[in-house]
């Protein structure tokens, strides 16, 4: 039973953080030898593994892998701060450019608007999962958050949930419902991100119509971008031309509460 607990520990560290499974192992061992009891041990692991991912994570993943952290300054940050802590927001060092000129092209637009973003990628090797991401495995993708009004209409970075997703902004009776025809179709994870908000505290935020069109012209009009995901009708509903704007099929998750780019 210890074995498969160290187990299944092991392999939730390694899912969510990519190298917190790593400095499990190492804290195992180093806690057997000298005997630490588990609150000894619990800070160990905390200590060990904040100072891996601020000082040695990013030299290797930078040398090594070509990917840096996103720059976080007053054009472009994080959402939540776990984002920072799980190792989830590399990216090739092209991308970490492409965001700061969206931001600026943004914040000149809309002054004291910021590029949000959510999950991009972990550090090292191509190819690695980032969960529930299907495609976040190469440094060249990146989700961003949809920007919203406050309750008196004012723009706000502010955002409706705390993880950044599961919020979604929902077609109306005249929009192409794409949930509902991939669930009937059988995909019935489509819509599962709205498990996965960590709570909801400015249920009075609203969709900027003006605001995100405008946002997803910029993203579109750079020429890294390779494509963008974003759900069918607010495609149509923001009149949005861009070939590069694609719905990114049933197999993978709604993209009404957040926007998936991916650079070249």
């Amino acid at each position: 039973m210890k074995l498969l607990v160290h187990l299944i520990l092991f392999i939730a560290l390694t899912i969510v953080t990519q190298i917190g499974g790593l400095v499990y192992l190492l804290v195992i061992l180093i806690a057997k030898l000298k005997r630490l009891p588990i609150l000894g041990s619990f800070l160990l692991f905390c200590s060990i593994y904040l100072v891996t991912i601020f000082t040695i994570v990013p030299w290797v993943s930078s040398k090594v892998f070509g990917r840096v952290k996103i720059e976080n300054n007053q054009l472009v940050s994080y959402h939540n701060v776990l984002t920072v802590l799980c190792n989830r927001n590399y990216v090739k060092p092209e991308l970490n450019n492409a965001l700061k000129e969206i931001g600026y092209q943004l914040n000149k637009k809309h002054p004291n608007t910021k590029v949000i973003y959510l999950d991009a990628n972990f550090p090292f090797f191509d190819g690695f999962p980032l969960f529930p991401h299907l495609s976040h495995n190469d440094g060249k993708k990146v989700d961003i958050s949809f920007i919203y009004k406050d309750a008196s209409g004012k723009i706000t970075n502010n955002k409706p949930s705390n993880s950044g997703y599961g919020v979604f902004e929902n077609p109306t009776q005249h929009e192409t419902n794409t949930t509902a025809i991939c669930k009937e179709k059988g995909y019935w994870q489509y819509d599962y991100p709205k498990y996965l908000t960590l709570g909801t505290n400015n249920k009075s935020l609203t969709f900027s119509n003006k605001v995100n069109k405008d946002f997803l012209e910029i993203i579109t009009n750079l020429q890294q971008t390779q494509k963008v995901f974003i759900e069918p009708h607010l495609k149509t509903r923001l009149h949005l031309k861009s070939s590069k704007i694609r719905f990114q099929g049933c197999k993978a998750v709604r993209h009404d509460d957040h926007i998936h780019l991916q650079i070249n």
